[in-house]
């Protein structure tokens, strides 16, 4: 059944690179301090921390010739992974998502580099520069406001070099074929969004590589009904199971109303999909229909999202829900609601489309109720 179990898509991530660096021994991971709390502690089974300094006896995870590169410096270690993978090598950093700025401008410069070099016919293909955002947003419940900030991956779709993918596994299974794209793209950089808390499983193997390699997106059959009158669709994890929560509580009130759901595993610049595979128009009509209203879930600023869905559809079909730059140290769902992206405001938008302000307006007393038991226990109510 589909959602009913639950996994944490960093941990699973951290299987795949620990295996990745098991077979090739120039597979290096940088991460900022944070390889254990980003809960890729599986890495240390494959290869221990680099380490030059005297040992005691209570250091774990340490050697001279460890291939974890952990500094506490985004900087630093971006550059490290650059220098890495020009000179030949494979590797990835991760780091929390609101870090991820701080190395805007040295990822400027790394694209404009690969941009120019396409024009050299003697120059070979490197490969991809992984990048991998986790502690994200949505999940900040402890640090709060200052580490909620998905701002990086609306500057890196703005790159018209078309030379960024930003992945959204939905669930662990879809990390692992996110993991395979890393490592077999070139001349590319790969920025991938998860969650380290567990979320629940959606997909296989097979619909999440078929995702990647066909135009990025794909109908989720077990939460869609034929011939809908409304499209969901989300892209992140977090985003796209509050959008099939929603859609469970429409069916309560609607039963009649038939909804599709189409997951997003992939952007790039201008585009659904990669940027070796984008969506065709014809792909996304299939999906999305020519004429019926898309409601939207994004893991990030949903002005990006509605960019680039505004190149396949009309404006008017598109309501576009994301990250609005509030929050706080709060509950998870309050972060939600915060941000207008819970499962309560998505339901609510495909009430007023349908024209049932009524559900609607209930929609708005069970997001009162929510927020006042938020605000008395410091707990949600329902999760």
């Amino acid at each position: 059944m589909p959602g009913a179990e639950k996994y944490s898509s960093a941990e699973r991530l951290g299987l795949w690179l620990r295996d990745e660096m098991a077979e090739n021994a120039d597979f290096y991971f940088f991460s900022p301090d944070e390889t254990s709390s980003n809960k890729f502690s599986a890495v240390h089974e494959a290869s221990n921390r680099a380490w030059l300094g005297e040992l005691k006896p209570w250091d774990k995870y340490m050697a001279p010739d460890g291939r974890v590169i952990d500094i506490l410096s985004e900087n630093v270690l971006f550059a490290m992974l650059s220098g890495h993978v020009l000179s030949g090598g494979q590797g990835a950093m991760a780091s929390y998502e609101a870090f991820w700025p701080i190395v805007s401008s040295q990822l400027d410069q790394y694209i404009k580099f690969l941009d120019q070099s396409r024009d050299i016919d003697w120059r070979a293909k490197v490969n991809a520069l992984n990048l991998i955002s986790t502690s994200t947003c949505w999940r900040q419940d402890h640090n709060g406001f200052s580490h909620q900030s998905p701002a990086l991956i609306s500057n890196l779709l703005d790159k018209p070099s078309n030379l960024v993918n930003c992945l959204f596994p939905v669930d662990d299974v879809a990390s692992v074929a996110a993991g395979e794209l890393m490592s077999r793209t070139k001349d590319v950089v790969n920025f991938t969004t998860i969650n380290k808390t567990e979320e629940p499983r959606r997909i296989d193997i097979n619909h999440a590589r078929f995702q990647l390699t066909n135009g990025g997106a794909s109908i989720f059959q077990f939460a869609s009904d034929a011939d809908p009158d409304v499209i969901l669709t989300a892209a992140g994890d977090i985003v796209s199971r509050e959008v099939l929560y929603a859609m469970e509580i429409v069916r309560e009130k609607l039963p009649g109303l038939r909804m599709r759901f189409v997951g997003i595993a992939a952007l790039s610049h201008g585009a659904i999909g990669t940027t070796e595979n984008k969506l065709k128009q014809a792909d996304f009509e299939d999906y999305f229909t020519t004429d019926k209203p898309i409601v939207a879930n994004f893991h990030g600023y949903a002005g990006a999202l509605k960019t680039i869905l505004s190149n396949y559809a009309d404006a008017w079909r598109l309501k576009v829900h994301g990250f609005n730059d509030k929050g706080s140290t709060t509950t998870p769902l309050d972060m939600l609601i915060r941000n207008h992206a819970s499962r309560y405001d998505i339901a609510t938008e495909v009430f007023w489309l349908v024209g049932r302000g009524d559900l609607a307006e209930e929609m708005g007393r069970k997001i009162a109720e929510n927020t006042e038991y938020i605000k008395q226990h410091g707990v949600d109510l329902c999760y």
